[in-house]
C-alpha cells in the first residue's frame, strides 16, 4: 500500500486524522475522553491494516466498515468468547468449585434474612377462592427457630409481638409445593395458583399443614428456598440457580482482575523433580 502513492506517509496521516475526527463525533466525546478515543482509533487502524489493503482507497474502504459501533461489537464478542473459554478451562472450573460453597452459604443467608423480614399473604377460602381484603403475615424469628404468623391489615408490617400464632421450626416435617399441596389438590388441574402454592407439613400422618399462596414467583422461590435451608435441605428453585450463576461469575471476574492480559493455561505447569540435595537452602 505504501508503495502505491507518491507521499504515502502524508496520505496515511491525513486518512488517520479524518478517522480520528469521525470517531470523535461517533463517540460524542469530550476532552476527558482523549485516551478512550485514541484507543478506539488505534484499534480501527490496526484491524484495517491486518486485512492487508493493497491501496489507500482500499484502506479507506476498510476503515468505513470499522466504525465505533463495530469496534464495540467486536470487543464485546471477543470478551464473551474469552469468558466462555475461561468458564470451561480446568483452572476456572476448579476455582468455581472451590468458591461455590461460599456463594451457596451467602444465598442461604439472604433467603433466611428475607424470611425474617416476612411477607404478606392473601387469604383464600377452603374452596380456593380469594377472600376480599383479608390478609395474613408470616415471618421468621431472628434466631431462626420460630415462625410467627397471624391476620393483618393490607400493606401493614406487623411486629413479631403482634402475630398471635407460632410454629417451631423443629416441628416442621417437610414441605409440599404446587399441586401436591392440600389446598390446591381439590381445585382441579387448571388452577393458576398451583405454581405459587406451598405447604409446611407439621404432622404428616394426620395431614396437618400450614398453607401458603405466594404473591408472585419471586416470593415463592425465596420462601421455598428459605424453608429448605431451615430444614437442612438443598435450595432448588430457578431463582437459586440464577443467583448462584450470577454471583459465581461476578466473584470469578473479581478474582481474575490481576490476571488481565495473561493467558491462563488449560493445565497447570508440571512440578519439577526434587533436587539431589537441599544444601543450597542453608548452611549447617
Amino acid at each position: 500500500m505504501f508503495f502505491t502513492h507518491e507521499r504515502p506517509f502524508e496520505e496515511f496521516f491525513c486518512i488517520c486524522i479524518l478517522l480520528l475526527n469521525k470517531t470523535w463525533k461517533e463517540m460524542k466525546a469530550t476532552s476527558a475522553d482523549f485516551i478512550k478515543v485514541f484507543s478506539v482509533v488505534k484499534e480501527q487502524i490496526t484491524r484495517a491494516l491486518e486485512r492487508q489493503p493493497l491501496t489507500f482507497d482500499l484502506f479507506r474502504h476498510e476503515l468505513q466498515h470499522l466504525t465505533y459501533a463495530e469496534i464495540t461489537r467486536i470487543w464485546t464478542q471477543e470478551r464473551r468468547n474469552k469468558e466462555d473459554w475461561e468458564s470451561h478451562s480446568r483452572p476456572i472450573v476448579e476455582l468455581r468449585e472451590k468458591i461455590k460453597p461460599e456463594i451457596i452459604e451467602l444465598i442461604k443467608e439472604q433467603r433466611l434474612h428475607y424470611l425474617v423480614e416476612g411477607t404478606q399473604f392473601t387469604k383464600y377460602s377452603q374452596r380456593g377462592a380469594r377472600m376480599k381484603d383479608k390478609f395474613w403475615y408470616c415471618r421468621l424469628s431472628p434466631n431462626h427457630k420460630v415462625f410467627h404468623y397471624g391476620d393483618c391489615e393490607e400493606a401493614s408490617v406487623p411486629s413479631i409481638e403482634q402475630l398471635q400464632n407460632k410454629l417451631a421450626v423443629v416441628d416442621i416435617k417437610g414441605m409440599y409445593t404446587g399441586k401436591d399441596c392440600p389446598h390446591i389438590k381439590d381445585r382441579g388441574k387448571k388452577s393458576s395458583l398451583s405454581s405459587l402454592a406451598f405447604s409446611i407439613i407439621l404432622e404428616e400422618e394426620v395431614g396437618e399443614t400450614v398453607n401458603f399462596i405466594a404473591p408472585s414467583d419471586v416470593e415463592f422461590n425465596l420462601w421455598t428456598d428459605g424453608i429448605n435451608a431451615l430444614m437442612g435441605g438443598v435450595m432448588t428453585s430457578d431463582l437459586m440457580k440464577q443467583d448462584l450463576e450470577t454471583l459465581l461469575t461476578m466473584e470469578i471476574k473479581l478474582r481474575l482482575l490481576d490476571t488481565e492480559g495473561i493467558t491462563i493455561p488449560e493445565t497447570p505447569p508440571p512440578i519439577p523433580a526434587e533436587p539431589a540435595n537441599y544444601d543450597f537452602a542453608y548452611n549447617m
